[in-house]
């Protein structure tokens, strides 16, 4: 066990009153209106989809309803709808953000008021993490933001929750080393909890009850996180100078991939990832959302209008809100605080999973998280767009059961009328509907090309506008190896998407039937699973695919559904691929290549400098998370 006083090296205690919220009242507001939030462009996200659906809709069921409609084709209609209407609005976001561009709307604009310095926090919440890899970015971050000498005063707070004793002695060392090596005028502060009551929600809210008082502002960042000076002069900056802000949020890019999962993550978000962004910001305005980590929050308004109270659970237990980022982001707009988005701020960093079973580990805890939303979705006094960003993120997993829905009747309609499971209503098989014979052949096919070509249309755009911009596509490497790697990216997402609905349906079912999740720290460093663990994971994608792949050999499935039989079928060789590290010798289209591959940001190669530098000061090659 270690000594008590290398558990905590933190200032005197500075209170600060802090009030758990309550859902079914709603608070007194900090401002009575906001500014206008530009409604034409929500107008031009959510119409275009709302009645491109609708036509669909009526198109569909004034060609199902010859007959009457059966219960099946009602499920099938409001599954196409429920689908079709959520792919529609990424591309109507794309389509806003575009416009905006060429509109030269500012969603991200600079502070017009003058800028006061202000004291701020940086909270770095951890838990069973890699000591070196988390005091290295902090010591690149102060010398950083002391190489800048901005106007605002920053203390460091290192949150510790790790529960194992040998990483927890490592983290009292590298934290001795970075109160030596801190910058001069920057306090640094590390405190390990006894009992890690609520996990990162309680971390969080301990600190800003004890010590919150003298901060007018606190950045939230993860394990993994990593900011430039720059950005967070950036955001101290926008929360000094708008007095009506109680959250700014920034577009975190992803850096230190090495395997081709996380390449591939990096290079989506890279390319594609900023234009969804820029669409969001436009519309959303005062009304934006929190991502939990790289972004600034008014520490007393966060007190008194965004503590969170725990659910109660199915068998009557107090239940923690698992994604707690989205609500506190609405209970905070609820109380008339603005939630902003600021996508162009540069140097927001945080790392990806290193493989597919890592991104799914992770994606089961969001899950649980995100469906627990539905149940907020009457909390008193929301703003429409909060109930909105909390129901899209609850719908972001719902959509896979959706698809996996769609897909069964797919495979049972057949490749044509012959070999149509599902048969036709008639006075000898009374219990089955009456489908359309042309269901089973051209329209569903040219229906899948449509929703494909749909949800590709983000992609591509993203890609169009890189490709046919000079200075943008040379920090890809150039127009020939990024598209290159626009082909391999959307080849590859193409063939791990299937493989991540089985996922994410069995996530939901999870959720759905289970109160538990196991919780553990997530892994960033490449590894690779062996061949045994991945069978095990992957069985069901496995099983599914080879009864999908005998219905293409005895020709009874649609062979449009070939991509997805392959996929299936080759779950464990795509996951072992996805672990994979990809050699600097490979060909530039197979390396997918971003700016921040070619040339990494000078704060990145710093925090990198100083992890290989705390590696040797304590001593180990690694110090895996458990």
């Amino acid at each position: 066990m270690l000594d008590a006083k290398m558990t905590s090296a933190m200032p005197d205690r500075t209170p600060l009153e802090a009030r758990e919220q309550a859902f079914s009242t709603a608070p007194e507001r900090a401002f009575t209106d906001q500014p206008s939030t530009g409604p034409a462009w929500r107008a031009a996200t959510f119409w275009p989809a709302l009645i491109g659906t609708a036509l669909l809709m009526f198109g569909l069921y004034g060609w199902l309803a010859n007959g009457g409609m059966s219960g099946m084709e009602w499920a099938l209609l409001s599954m196409i709808g429920a689908t079709f209407i959520w792919v529609s609005l990424s591309v109507s976001t794309v389509g806003v953000a575009i416009a905006g561009l060429l509109a030269r709307e500012n969603a991200d604009a600079r502070p017009r008021d003058a800028v006061t310095g202000i004291n701020v926090a940086l909270l770095v919440p951890i838990y069973n993490e890699v000591p070196q890899n988390v005091f290295g970015n902090a010591v690149a971050m102060l010398h950083d933001l002391a190489s800048r000498a901005g106007p605002h005063n920053y203390t460091l707070f290192i949150l510790s929750d790790t529960r194992n004793e040998a990483i927890a002695a490592q983290e009292w060392q590298a934290f001795e080393d970075l109160r030596s090596t801190a910058p001069e005028g920057f306090a640094v502060h590390y405190r390990r909890r006894t009992d890690n009551t609520d996990k990162k929600i309680g971390n969080i809210a301990e600190w800003v009850r004890g010590w919150g008082a003298p901060y007018e502002g606190m950045v939230v960042l993860d394990a993994d996180s990593l900011m430039s000076g720059r950005a967070i002069d950036r955001l101290s900056s926008e929360l000094s100078s708008d007095s009506r802000a109680g959250l700014i949020q920034t577009f975190p890019m992803l850096i230190g991939a090495q395997t081709v999962f996380a390449r591939l993550q990096q290079f989506s978000n890279i390319a594609y990832g900023w234009l969804l962004a820029e669409g969001l910001a436009t519309w959303a305005r005062s009304e934006g959302n929190y991502y939990g980590h790289n972004a600034i929050i008014r520490t007393k308004a966060f007190a008194t209008c965004a503590m969170l109270p725990h659910l109660r659970g199915r068998s009557g237990s107090d239940q923690l809100i698992l994604s707690h980022d989205f609500v506190e982001a609405g209970l905070l707009r609820r109380a008339g605080w603005g939630v902003r988005f600021l996508p162009r701020v540069t140097g927001s960093f945080e790392e990806t999973p290193a493989t597919l079973i890592d991104y799914v580990i992770r994606d089961r805890r969001w899950c649980r998280g995100n469906l627990q939303h539905l149940r907020l979705l009457g909390t008193k006094g929301l703003h429409p767009v909060s109930r909105f960003h909390l129901f899209h993120g609850a719908v972001a997993y719902l959509l896979s059961p959706m698809w996996f829905f769609l897909l069964v009747i797919w495979a049972l309609l057949g490749k044509d009328a012959e070999t149509n499971v599902i048969r036709y209503f008639n006075e000898a098989n009374p219990l089955f509907p009456d489908w359309p014979p042309a269901m089973s052949h051209i329209d569903s096919a040219v229906f899948l090309v449509i929703m494909y070509a749909m949800l590709l249309t983000p992609k591509i755009a993203g890609a169009g506008i890189i490709a046919a911009t000079p200075r943008a596509a040379r920090v890809f490497g150039g127009a020939g190896p990024f598209l290159g790697s626009f082909l391999v990216e959307v080849a590859l997402s193409i063939a791990y998407a299937p493989i991540m609905m089985i996922q994410q349906t069995k996530a939901v079912l999870r959720a759905l039937t289970s109160s538990t999740e196991a919780w553990a720290p997530q892994s960033r460093e490449a590894r690779q699973h062996s061949w045994w663990t991945l069978i095990k994971f992957h069985w069901v994608e496995m099983v599914l695919g080879v009864v999908l792949l005998s219905g293409l050999i005895a020709g009874l499935v649609s062979l449009w559904l070939v991509p997805i039989v392959a996929s299936l079928v080759m779950a464990v060789p795509l996951s072992a691929l996805s672990g994979m590290t990809i050699s600097k010798r490979a060909p530039a289209t197979f390396r997918l290549d971003s700016p921040y591959t070619l040339r990494e940001p000078a704060i990145v190669r710093r925090a990198m400098l100083e992890r290989a530098r705390l590696e040797r000061a304590l001593g180990v090659k690694d110090v895996p998370a458990e």
